[in-house]
């Protein structure tokens, strides 16, 4: 029988999160948006991308990819554009600095579009883009990887990362639209949490060493050659390998950060990650009248939801609907942690010299 998860209220997993995060010499005010957003992400749904990653945080840490105590800088600003140098910062301090620019520079001008390099993981992208929307706005956040994930169509070797992008638009009575997707078929993250479940993952996700499909969620987090968006050529595969590229020349070429193709030549990223991000906001209103691109996407949402169904289906969904719904549930409920992912945190814990304490605050269930 399959253990339960462990399931956490957010305040008790964002206090083991800023334990760990201040053991690393974080400062307070980092720590506490790092977790924050880390929180928000797992509320989400997201469980690849929120607290799921602090295992992975802390050999980065070790590593020296992550320098907690990094500050962040804008090293050019000219009107609706500029450039952070990440200096190795957590990647949410970057994204969450370099958007509030671009916001504010949209204020000024209609448009702000900000570059970072010198960066690393960020989390979820949707985190960033969302931050335009109560200034209604049109935020757009992407980000590359350094570690090489994706095949090109027709290749056999990972060269991509999954170089996801997202964009948030405002609506009026119907939740935003929140667009927040990997630019491989699958994110990464979702093949952890995958292995961590045991569960098998579909036909088309990834390839095994000889280049077949597996179904193998542990063997291809290992292999780490996945698909494309859209997975084959004849699925439409090389249109998410454009897609993939195009993030690489905004937030690796543009920026001047690296890319998962030049670090595959490196053999790896040696001292830093250099993470790149592009991050976008637009004022509607520099358009627009605002109330009524509001009514316009109301009415766009809900001819969608409003559609014939197929068989078997009850509902249609836009995108971001189901994380809306879902960190509603979760406030109320907490966030499920997977027996695999609650071993890997006590390990966190015991390296980080903290008490593990989430299995007496959380329920089995």
């Amino acid at each position: 029988m399959t253990e339960p998860p462990l399931v956490v209220g957010p305040d008790a997993l964002r206090a083991f999160i800023l334990t760990v995060l201040d053991r690393w010499g974080t400062p307070p005010s980092v720590a506490l948006l790092t977790a924050d957003l880390m929180i928000r992400t797992d509320l989400r749904g997201v469980d690849s991308h929120g607290v799921g990653m602090l295992p992975t945080y802390l050999k980065w840490y070790r590593a020296g990819y992550i320098v907690p105590g990094g500050e962040p800088k804008v090293v050019r600003d000219e009107g609706t554009t500029a450039v952070v140098d990440g200096q190795q910062a957590f990647g949410h301090a970057v994204a969450t600095l370099a958007m509030e620019l671009s916001i504010a520079k949209a204020r000024t001008h209609g448009v702000g579009f900000v570059t970072c390099y010198n960066s690393n993981h960020f989390g979820a992208a949707a985190n960033y883009s969302m931050m335009a929307l109560p200034h209604d706005m049109i935020g757009i956040s992407l980000t590359n990887g350094p570690w090489p994930a994706v095949v090109p169509t027709f290749g056999r070797q990972s060269m991509l990362s999954t170089n996801p992008i997202s964009l948030a638009a405002p609506a009026g009575r119907e939740y935003p639209f929140v667009l927040d997707m990997a630019t491989s078929t699958v994110a990464i993250g979702k093949l952890s949490v995958a292995a961590r479940w045991a569960r098998p993952i579909p036909e088309g996700w990834a390839l095994d060493a000889t280049g077949r499909p597996t179904t193998d969620a542990a063997l291809a987090y290992e292999t780490r050659l996945l698909t494309p968006l859209g997975g084959s050529r004849e699925q439409g595969g090389h249109k998410g390998y454009g897609l993939a590229l195009m993030v690489d020349i905004l937030c690796g070429v543009l920026a001047g950060a690296s890319w998962a193709a030049q670090s595959r030549r490196a053999e790896g990223p040696s001292t830093r990650a250099d993470i790149g991000h592009f991050f976008g906001a637009i004022d509607v209103a520099r358009f627009r009248p605002l109330e009524v691109f509001k009514a316009d996407m109301d009415e766009l949402l809900r001819a969608l939801k409003e559609s014939p169904k197929a068989d078997g289906h009850e509902r249609i969904y836009v995108a971001g609907e189901p994380e809306w719904e879902c960190e509603q549930r979760r406030r109320r409920e907490g966030i499920p942690l997977a027996p695999g992912l609650v071993a890997q945190l006590s390990t966190v814990a015991a390296e980080a010299g903290v008490p593990f304490n989430l299995g007496t605050l959380g329920v089995r269930r």
